[in-house]
């Protein structure tokens, strides 16, 4: 984000350096662990955010997300491992230097409901030591879109602007890392949409987003690569790469009625390497799921045995597994294994 003025750094005693190039890796965790007492919250956990990234981080209720956020934003220390934030070792030393270069937003906004919006910027502001405020406080507004909202009560505003005016504070020191904790949580469907752009304008700004969320689908649109965290690492990747990882590639048929000997008609053919019945199939209809080596393939070579056999044929699609399947997969194998 280019601010009047200059860049917070320059103005906080973070400008000795400037930003690293787009791609480099904005966090770096290695073998994380964070205990409890007795209780491990967070158990050898590593992985690594590129500049730029838009990160989201998922598991169930307890699994880590925000012990997570609280040690890579120097909120709690960690039992053991190491970390890099924003390009800055995660010591004690650094914490000062790393709280100029990030910022947090967790998921209850945190605003003073009795004062006015630019109230609570400048309060936040002043906080960060920041020079030109009124310019900066401007320009987080402008990107929100509330810059005709600065003076009214907070109180006042619904749940999805004030999730707003707490992106907005989060970009008042210009931050190169972003955690967002449940930043759509208890929003309606708009607001939820709203902040979604928000985000996507945060990505095309350069701005490293590291987003938890329960929301399977909104991690599947906004995140160039998602987390699965259940105390331990459980997978990391993009959702399509997860998607092929865990499951194989396969083809839904619908015809009209059942196939008279579907064994017959699927058995043996190109990139076909095997068949069921669909039981979820409706009405008079039938289903059938084919397990394939390249759908691309297999498609039209099922299509062509199917007219060769006489049927009517309603449908053929490659059958994609969402997010949550990948989700529900690993999630569940982990709780199935540790009973």
């Amino acid at each position: 984000m280019s601010w009047p003025g200059g860049s917070p750094s320059s103005g906080s005693g973070a400008g000795s350096g400037q930003r690293a190039t787009v791609g480099a890796a904005a966090i770096e965790v290695s073998g994380l662990t964070k205990e409890f007492g007795r209780r491990t919250a967070v158990e050898d956990v590593s992985f690594s955010v590129a500049r730029g990234e838009v990160f989201g981080f998922l598991g169930p209720n307890g699994a880590g997300k925000t012990t997570t956020v609280r040690i890579l934003g120097t909120l709690i220390a960690p039992t053991a491992g190491s970390a890099v934030v924003a390009g800055i070792p995660l010591i004690r030393a650094n914490e000062a230097e790393i709280r100029r270069r990030i910022s947090i937003m967790p998921e209850a906004p945190g605003l003073y409901r009795r004062l006015t919006v630019t109230e609570n910027l400048e309060f936040f502001a002043r906080l960060y030591g920041l020079p030109d405020r009124q310019a900066r406080m401007k320009e987080a507004l402008d990107v929100v879109g509330l810059g005709d909202r600065a003076q009214d009560i907070c109180g006042s505003l619904s749940k999805g602007l004030r999730q707003r005016v707490a992106l907005a504070r989060t970009l008042l020191n210009d931050p190169e890392v972003m955690f967002l904790d449940e930043p759509t949580s208890g929003l309606d469907p708009v607001a939820a949409h709203e902040v979604h752009g928000l985000i996507n304008t945060l990505r095309q700004r350069g701005v490293t987003v590291f987003i938890t969320t329960h929301r399977l689908d909104e991690a599947e649109r906004l995140c160039d690569r998602v987390a699965i965290l259940n105390t331990r690492l459980r997978t990391i990747g993009r959702p399509d790469e997860l998607r092929h990882t865990l499951f194989s590639r396969s083809i839904a048929v619908t015809t009209a009625a059942p196939l008279g000997d579907p064994a017959r008609v699927f058995t043996g053919l190109p990139a076909v390497q095997g068949w069921r019945a669909d039981e979820l199939s409706a009405g008079s209809t039938a289903g059938y799921v084919l397990t394939v080596s390249d759908p691309v393939r297999a498609a039209p070579e099922v299509t062509r045995a199917l007219v060769a056999a006489g049927a009517d044929v309603l449908s053929i699609t490659e059958a994609r597994h969402s997010l949550e399947d990948v989700y529900l997969e690993l999630v569940e194998d982990q709780e199935g294994r540790s009973r």
